[in-house]
């Protein structure tokens, strides 16, 4: 039995290792040294954008083989814990347990996935952690199955923690109702407000409980509703004085300390005077936007989430902020109509702040031949990917056969903010102008 127990204990170490390995990959290393690993990641990735402008004619060479000039990472203020969202998967854990609340290890392919409590990973803080036990053992309890494959039944499925700095928390639980009725639904969502809110899980004092039926991997609130089970409708944070009302879909940046340096940075690279115009692609519930006002005449904000649009326009009256626009809907839609009527003589600074596919074409092109766009920051991600593509569409030469009329941008600055510590990825504000 000794040697069944150790054997058992020595498996799950290496487990929680390897999970540990693959969601902050970094968590070995002294912090400095973490910031060294990703400044060469960032060169490298610069280096890169170099060649493949090079290759489209581009004399773009500056020293090291960069296209322009490389600033060291800036560090985040929170290194530990510094997550402001989780998501939590439902699956298989080491145990054998199908209602295992915690995050994948493993792959598809090498059909060796499995599903890890993440109470040692470093990046999230306790609450989450906290919400997640709470959540599994909730499930546990519950006579329904996890829905690990839709098509085969089940019902439990991935929960998402949010919290702020004010102290307000907020879980959304999502739901496969396969084939249960109107009636069976509300005894569940009964159940689940019962325990959060009386049961073992009001140790976790929610802000806000939300519930949502889902058919797929991934539903919008238009295509399934966020159905609010407890509490108040939204979560709020305070980023650089100003107050942000925050929905159960809503982007905001996930490591709150760092976006205050970041947005702080933006703000001095925009080079904004008071005639100034600021367009802000991509703007959630309009934080950049919101903490420049204050240094510009005018923000026009773009979303494609609807309800981030909505606690973007209500963040702007909040604190009081009236030079500001929000437009709801797809950027490759709302922009090239908004760009391509553009009269006003007031200079117009760009920021683009998109998930990890990038600018849709159709954006790069209105804002590549909107004359008035001299200065344009590109924050990204993921510069590797799709972003790169994003770049060269900037830069390469006019090109009537994809409608690019507009000069060229040419990369100026890049500085690497690490909104992600103990893990390979960093935050690149790439500065562009022409």
């Amino acid at each position: 039995r000794n040697q069944e127990s150790s054997s058992s204990g020595h498996c799950l170490v290496v487990v929680l290792s390897r999970l540990a390995n693959a969601v902050t990959p970094l968590w070995r290393l002294p912090y400095q040294e973490q910031l060294e690993v990703k400044y060469e990641s960032q060169r490298k990735i610069l280096q890169t954008l170099a060649s493949r402008l090079e290759e489209l004619g581009i004399n773009a060479q500056k020293p090291g083989g960069l296209c322009c000039a490389l600033q060291p990472v800036v560090p985040s203020p929170t290194i530990n814990g510094y997550r402001n969202k989780s998501t939590f998967s439902v699956n298989r854990g080491p145990d054998g347990n199908p209602k295992t609340v915690g995050l994948y290890v493993g792959t598809g392919r090498g059909r060796n996935i499995v599903c890890v409590k993440a109470n040692h990973v470093e990046n999230i803080p306790s609450k989450h952690k906290q919400v997640a036990q709470c959540y599994e053992e909730f499930i546990c309890r519950s006579p329904l199955d996890s829905c690990i494959l839709f098509h085969e039944g089940g019902h439990w499925r991935e929960l998402v923690v949010r919290t702020t700095s004010c102290g307000h928390t907020m879980a959304i639980v999502t739901f496969h109702p396969q084939q249960l009725g109107q009636e069976a639904l509300a005894t569940q969502k009964a159940l689940l407000k019962e325990f959060f809110t009386c049961g073992p899980g009001a140790v976790c004092a929610l802000t806000s409980l939300y519930f949502q039926e889902s058919t797929m991997t991934r539903c919008s609130h238009e295509q399934s509703p966020y159905q609010l089970l407890h509490g108040a409708p939204h979560i709020f944070e305070e980023l650089l004085g100003l107050k942000f009302r925050i929905s159960p879909d809503a982007f905001f940046q996930v490591n709150t300390a760092g976006a205050e340096v970041l947005y702080q940075a933006v703000g001095e690279l925009c080079q904004a005077a008071g005639d100034t115009v600021l367009l802000d692609v991509c703007c959630g519930t309009g934080t950049i936007g919101l903490s420049l006002a204050h240094r510009v005449s005018k923000v026009i904000g773009v979303e494609v989430v609807e309800k981030a649009i909505e606690d973007a326009e209500w963040n702007a009256a909040f604190n009081g902020i009236s030079n500001c626009e929000f437009h709801s809907g797809k950027a490759e839609a709302v922009l090239p109509q908004l760009l391509a009527s553009w009269e006003d003589a007031r200079p117009l600074v760009a920021v683009v702040n998109p998930s990890r596919a990038g600018l849709h074409y159709r954006v790069v092109r209105a804002i590549r031949n909107c004359r008035s766009i001299r200065r344009l920051l590109y924050i990204s991600c993921k510069p590797e990917g799709e972003a790169m593509r994003n770049f060269l569409e900037l830069c390469c030469p006019p090109d009537p056969r994809k409608k690019l009329a507009g000069e060229p941008f040419a990369p100026v600055l890049a500085i690497p903010f690490d909104m992600f510590p103990h893990t390979v990825h960093c935050e690149l504000v790439l500065l562009f102008t022409r």
